[in-house]
């Protein structure tokens, strides 16, 4: 197998990432959420210069892909004219924050995603993919997210933890962002090309004590779809969103807002539950533990298609399915039940670990897959 090309950075709006199908740019919601008009927007122009279809990422990121350089530019003059682009790349850059989607406006996650997002520039120079993530709800959502630095709420307030450790830091709501920088200052004075991860850097250099100390609060339950006190949820099927599906979708349900979320769900605020065949409505669908990267042809680097033996295989296989184009495993960073990933237009199976994990069976044809016992 040919080894993969890790980039080492994420796509962005400034700065996309040329893929098989064209350039991937990608647009960070404030606060993982849009307005309707703004969301209505998207759509029109995954349909113009994209190919008609906005994914969901892990990071609750959207983005376009099967864009032409050529239409680069003009696409970004239309984003910045829905407010979705930040004016300097650097800040996009920054602004790799994940919220607990059933936040209230005004409530703290509100207010502490507001100020930090008002400060990135306070931040000091990070690695591409350091991020934070503010968890700050009744019960913590985001705990098998990753993130290098957490704002968390505690048996009796808040806290500001480093990834990595089990324990951090109490801080008031009035001094939570100060220190939140602070301790990205510390993590920039020591980081080195084998620690650009905060949990990477704890086992190398020891915290200091002052960071230590308070446990934080209890994991909550997982969010399925549904309805919700804020409006339906609903899932999609390996984060792809069929650009005018979701606009039909947004219009009849009479939603307000879009709110996306790490983990292939989107919440339309104050929106009426409709059925919408393009997306997963039961908390059950099998296609909710099932990840599939875009695979040939889109992505360069994917030796085998992915998406539609994902789709045959998912009611098939007892537990989490991982069908990935390469040994990447770019769609799913942890391990899966079963993980097949594309080596030569055939694939390699591994069970209970992940795509770069050594396979107990090798060269299987996608027709010998759909007829194997994968339980």
């Amino acid at each position: 197998m040919t080894a993969p090309i890790v980039q080492g950075w994420c796509p962005g709006a400034h700065r996309p990432m040329m893929s098989g199908d064209g350039l991937v740019v990608r647009v960070r919601p404030r606060l993982a959420r849009l307005r309707v008009s703004q969301a209505l927007g998207l759509c029109a122009l995954a349909e113009r210069f994209g190919n008609g279809t906005i994914d969901l990422t892990n990071r609750a990121n959207l983005q376009l892909r099967g864009v032409t350089e050529a239409d680069h530019q003009p696409l970004l003059a239309e984003l910045a004219a829905l407010d979705l682009l930040d004016s300097e790349p650097g800040i996009e850059v920054r602004r790799n924050i994940l919220f607990s989607p059933l936040y209230r406006e005004g409530d703290m996650t509100d207010r502490l995603g507001c100020e930090l997002t008002a400060r990135l520039g306070e931040l000091p120079a990070l690695p591409a993919k350091f991020g934070f993530a503010i968890d700050t709800g009744a019960g913590r959502l985001l705990s098998r997210d990753s993130a290098d630095i957490r704002l968390e709420r505690s048996a009796d307030g808040l806290i500001l933890r480093a990834d990595g450790m089990a324990t951090g830091r109490e801080v008031t709501e009035g001094e939570a962002i100060d220190r939140l920088i602070e301790l990205a200052r510390w993590f920039a004075d020591r980081f080195t090309a084998d620690t650009r991860r905060m949990a990477r850097l704890v086992r190398a250099v020891p915290l200091p004590t002052n960071w230590q100390g308070t446990e934080p609060g209890p994991v909550g339950a997982p969010l399925v779809p549904g309805d919700t006190a804020l409006g339906p949820l609903y899932g999609a099927a390996f984060g792809q969103l069929p650009a005018q599906a979701l606009a039909s979708l947004l219009r009849d349900s009479g939603a307000t807002r879009l709110r996306v979320t790490p983990w292939r769900l989107i919440l339309l605020e104050g929106a009426q539950a409709i059925p919408a065949r393009e997306f997963v409505s039961c908390a059950g669908d099998p296609l909710l533990t099932t990840d599939a990267c875009p695979g040939a042809p889109y992505c360069p680097q994917a030796q085998a298609e992915t998406r539609d033996l994902a789709r045959v295989l998912a009611g098939r296989v007892s537990g989490s399915l991982h069908v990935s184009g390469c040994a990447k495993g770019c769609a799913r960073m942890g391990a899966a039940d079963i993980t097949l990933v594309g080596n030569g237009g055939r694939f390699d199976l591994v069970k209970q670990g992940r795509a770069g994990d050594e396979p107990c069976q090798r060269g299987l044809t996608p027709e010998t897959l759909k007829t194997m016992d994968l339980t």
